[in-house]
């Protein structure tokens, strides 16, 4: 276990956090979470005895070990063997079948061995300096935005690996979902307090915002009373008669604590400008084929109708060309052959990763929204920085002092600058905390034009998603569908295969049996209460109906009869009763939908083991 107490950490003025006190105990695994530049970074410096805190003390069991993995890799060995072996102790410094048989667990082949680290992808860069880290044998496994610059094929393995890790975990991601799939507990950096609950992280923000509601309710009933004291003291502090209830006033004013009203924390909160278009199709690649210098074919023969209101994710492994497909469609490269064609009307918005570098270092940040257009007067440029959270003096900081998640924020406000009618966004949740990440899916969410975006965020995949188009095989192809059910009808090869190899390795046919039985005794459990709730439901509708026709009945009766009181009470209840059809209806679908989506994937697991 460790333990904060009264941990403090300010830089110059900025006070990150004060009088921190909370524990990290066994087995737990926990999500930090924060704005960026709140310290989330610094707390985990603080651990490993990277920096020191300003007050306070941390608590550290005697031979507990920590590693962590930072969010800058940097190698410093020639090959990759050599690299992992980095990690082990100095007991055990030449034991190389200890690194080699991490690294072959997570993915590394032996011919790997050999070569150099920066020769990988991101993916398997991050794998390697996690063996460096998991062969200290640490107590407390420390990860800072880990998924940053993965694939989404990694991004699913390393979370299949956190939750199957048994030690301590504290963890700092912008990726909401990979964090909820494996945190026990949530703790945040809020107003330079941290507070720590178990759950996941929308218990936490639920929390705090009950917490923060119920301090200003308090704040409010106490500055009335504080201002009846003192109108009390003021009017009989003359009175001799009333001195001792004037005195006893005055004590239990000076005892009485003042709370300051909580400053306002400004979100993110914008939207993209539409720009309206009378078509159905915004857009169409036609047999589009591309390769750099005449090379290998990344794309070959892609062709998508685009419709005005598509949400399309391009998805895949790290290198296979899903930022240059991007580039192709909005015109920036050109097709090798085949065409990209526009309805006359289009208007693109485009944000890439790297285009951070195009920002004129030397402009503030004022300057590089204007310079979207000249048509632009300074209020307007001024409001769009404000929703960017550059307001006033903020505005006019200079480009080159900003960090990657400030200058992410000024690329998406010089898109919003200016209607469009498709977004084509990749990656655009790199530098961006998870607070920004919120609000940028429900901006693109709230988008009526098209969306084509490269991500590995399985959250944004899931919510906005209704068309894919997947880099797996050997070329690039359309898949028309939810990623749900890609996931469903398709899968990752990648994770197709391992399933198959560790079904064919592990299971002999009396583990396959137990393992059946286990499969549909989870089922069953699983399967009952969705049943049980689906079966209600539409018994609740069916008595909710029958209602409703016999109110219809009486409703004529009393109309006939011209009995306003009962025509009122009746038309009163069958609002009534129609809301609560209507509600029904609406949980009856999602049940459903849980229902069906979890016998599909019992019905997976079976025919995996049957095969």
């Amino acid at each position: 276990m460790i333990s904060f107490d009264n941990v403090s950490k300010s830089y110059g003025s900025k006070i990150l956090f004060e009088n921190v006190t909370f524990n990290i105990n066994k087995g737990e695994r926990i999500g930090l979470v924060g704005r960026n530049g709140n310290g989330k970074t610094t707390l985990m410096r603080i651990i490993t005895g990277e920096e020191e805190a300003d007050s306070g003390k941390i608590s550290i069991p005697k031979n507990y070990k920590i590693g962590f993995l930072k969010q800058h890799i940097k190698f410093a060995k020639n090959t990759v063997i050599e690299e992992a072996m980095l990690g082990l102790t100095d007991e055990e410094i030449h034991d190389k079948w200890k690194a080699e048989k991490i690294l072959f667990g997570l993915g590394f082949k032996e011919e790997d061995m050999e070569k150099s680290p920066s020769s990988f992808s991101g993916g398997f860069q991050v794998r390697l300096m996690l063996a460096q880290t998991l062969l200290a044998n640490p107590d407390l496994l420390l990860l800072d935005e880990p998924t940053n610059y993965l694939d989404i094929v990694s991004v699913r393995w390393l979370k299949g690996f956190l939750n199957l890790w048994k030690g301590e975990l504290l963890l700092i991601t912008h990726d909401r979902q990979f964090m909820d799939d494996i945190i026990s507990h949530t703790a945040g950096i809020h107003r330079a307090k941290v507070r720590k609950i178990e759950g996941r992280t929308d218990k936490f923000y639920e929390q705090i915002a009950r917490d923060e509601e119920i301090y200003e309710k308090t704040r409010i009933n106490d500055e009335q009373k504080r201002k009846e004291l003192e109108q009390y003291i003021t009017r009989f502090r003359a009175k001799a008669r009333l001195a001792g209830l004037v005195q006893s006033r005055i004590k239990t004013l000076n005892k009485m604590e003042k709370k300051d009203k909580l400053e306002a924390i400004k979100n993110l909160e914008f939207a993209f400008k539409y720009k309206p278009i009378a078509s159905k199709q915004i857009m169409r690649a036609e047999n589009i084929s591309f390769s750099y210098d005449g090379r290998k074919f990344l794309i070959n023969d892609l062709s998508i109708i685009i419709g005005s209101e598509d949400k399309i994710a391009v998805i895949g492994k790290n290198g296979k060309g899903k930022s240059t497909l991007l580039k192709v469609l909005a015109g920036i490269l050109p097709a090798s052959s085949g065409n990209v064609i526009y309805h006359t009307g289009c208007v693109k918005g485009y944000y890439e990763q790297t285009n951070i570098s195009s920002l004129n270092p030397d402009n503030t940040i004022e300057e590089e929204i204007q310079s979207v257009s000249d048509t632009f007067d300074r209020t307007y440029v001024r409001n769009i920085c404000g929703a960017m959270l550059f307001e006033q003096d903020a505005a006019l900081k200079k480009i080159k002092v900003l960090s990657g998640g400030e200058k992410s924020r000024v690329m998406l406000g010089k898109i919003i600058a200016s209607p469009q009618n498709v977004l084509m966004l990749d990656e655009p949740t790199n530098h961006l905390d998870m607070d920004a990440c919120d609000s940028l899916i429900e901006a693109v969410d709230n988008f009526n034009g098209a969306v084509i975006m490269v991500t590995h965020n399985e959250m944004f995949l899931h919510a906005l998603a209704n068309r894919l188009i997947v880099f797996q095989n050997e070329y690039p192809y359309v898949f028309e569908g939810t990623y749900e059910e890609f996931l469903e009808k398709e899968g990752w090869q990648e994770e197709n295969t391992a399933k198959l190899k560790e079904a064919k390795t592990k299971l002999n046919k009396k583990d396959a049996r137990k393992l059946r039985s286990e499969i549909i005794s989870e089922k069953n459990k699983v399967l009952k209460p969705l049943e049980q709730l689906v079966e209600k439901l539409e018994n609740d509708i069916s008595t909710y109906e029958n209602e409703v026709a016999e109110l219809n009945r009486l409703l004529i009766e009393a109309s006939t009869n011209n009995d306003g009181l009962l025509i009122g009470e009746y038309g009163k209840r069958l609002a009534e009763l129609n809301k609560m059809i209507e509600n029904a209806f609406t949980e009856l679908d999602s049940a459903v939908t849980e229902l069906e989506t979890k016998q599909q994937e019992y019905e997976n697991k079976l025919n995996q083991i049957e095969e």
